[in-house]
């Protein structure tokens, strides 16, 4: 079995700009005791130095983490390529998991800017080759559900890539909306495509 999640931290990146709930989209900003959200975020690359872009996403996203305990990493993983165009590498997969006060919204634009800037252009065909992908999978409880944002990720539970880190992050992670635990989600999934091990620490 793999070790328990890492927990670090880092210093900001580039693509980092903090902006309050309030301050940009107010039908979004569900109160909380300190307005942090537990938020978890999958992270992918078959392009490229492939663990390099993952390390990028996770400092970028580590740059962005309020909380008082130190953000929950993942051990890496490694993915057969599906549905991808043929000669396509394995993908390297990772959660991270954070407390933040920013607007889903604007977090999402903080992981296109990421991703833009590692050369992912913005129209491209699907299921093509990244050097980096970063979805938002939950961001505490909310239920969102408009043309920019679905949360929780609507394929999530689809992806063994997504869930077996995620199991490494939150065990006792319940789907927000749905009721349903790891366990049932994992035993859901079909044994392909592999997902293997890649590295504990990175």
């Amino acid at each position: 079995m793999p070790a328990g999640p890492r927990q670090t931290t880092a210093t900001p990146s580039a693509c980092a700009r903090h902006t309050a709930w309030s301050s940009l989209s107010p039908s979004l900003a569900v109160p909380t005791a300190d307005h942090q959200l537990t938020t978890g975020l999958a992270l992918g690359s078959n392009l490229g130095d492939r663990l390099a872009h993952l390390r990028q996403g996770r400092d970028l996203l580590l740059s962005l983490h309020e909380g008082p305990a130190p953000a929950a990493l993942s051990p890496v993983y490694e993915t057969e390529p599906v549905d991808c165009p043929p000669g396509s590498a394995s993908f390297l997969n990772a959660v991270v998991e954070i407390r933040t006060s920013l607007d889903p919204l604007h977090l999402l634009r903080q992981l296109i800017c990421l991703e833009s800037e590692l050369g992912r252009p913005p129209a491209r065909g699907q299921n093509t080759p990244r050097p980096l992908d970063l979805d938002i999978l939950y961001a505490g409880e909310l239920v969102i559900d408009t043309p920019s944002l679905v949360l929780p990720h609507p394929r999530m539970t689809a992806r063994r890539f997504v869930l077996q880190p995620l199991a490494d992050v939150r065990p006792d992670f319940v789907l927000p909306g749905d009721g349903r635990g790891m366990a049932p989600l994992l035993a859901a999934l079909p044994p392909v495509p592999r997902v293997a091990l890649f590295r504990e620490i990175w």
